[in-house]
């Protein structure tokens, strides 16, 4: 059941020029924003910018006094996305 959720929902991505961005609270290694990549490649202008670690339950929370600072992350020998040393919010605004 849930598959086929997911195939009707990816099925109106192929809109040319859609950009997407994909954020989420367990970091930039977690195995579902690899998943969500995988799927989502090619239908869209697709970013990914997450917390370099495990970020959870620290979803809404900004950083006021420390600096953020961003990392290229690399997966298979490409460009997979943007590591931030920040919560998902702080990865929501650079992007």
């Amino acid at each position: 059941m849930q598959s086929s959720i997911l195939a009707v929902w990816f099925s109106w991505l192929h809109i040319r020029g859609m950009k997407i961005l994909l954020c989420n609270d367990d970091g930039i290694h977690a195995p579902g924003i690899a998943v969500l990549h995988n799927a989502l490649k090619g239908k869209g202008d697709l970013h990914i910018v997450a917390p370099d670690t495990e970020r959870s339950a620290a979803g809404h929370a900004i950083t006021i006094f420390d600096p953020i600072r961003t990392f290229p992350i690399e997966k298979e020998g490409q460009h997979f996305g943007l590591a931030v040393d920040g919560t998902p919010a702080d990865c929501v605004k650079l992007a």
